[in-house]
């Protein structure tokens, strides 16, 4: 999952979107002080956790 963060003055918007495709042609159209972020769950199957 990949989520953009909008800050304003008054208020913060959070963005989800399943692709980070998706997220960086919305994050370009954006205005403002902007974050993309990838969310990972570590209990999720299809993450890859490495050892060491």
């Amino acid at each position: 999952m990949w989520v953009i963060t909008v800050y304003s003055k008054r208020k913060t918007t959070m963005f989800e979107f399943n692709t980070e495709k998706e997220a960086r042609e919305v994050l370009k159209t954006m205005k403002g002080c902007k974050i993309l972020s990838e969310i990972v769950y570590f209990n999720d199957p299809g993450y890859a956790s490495i050892v060491y």
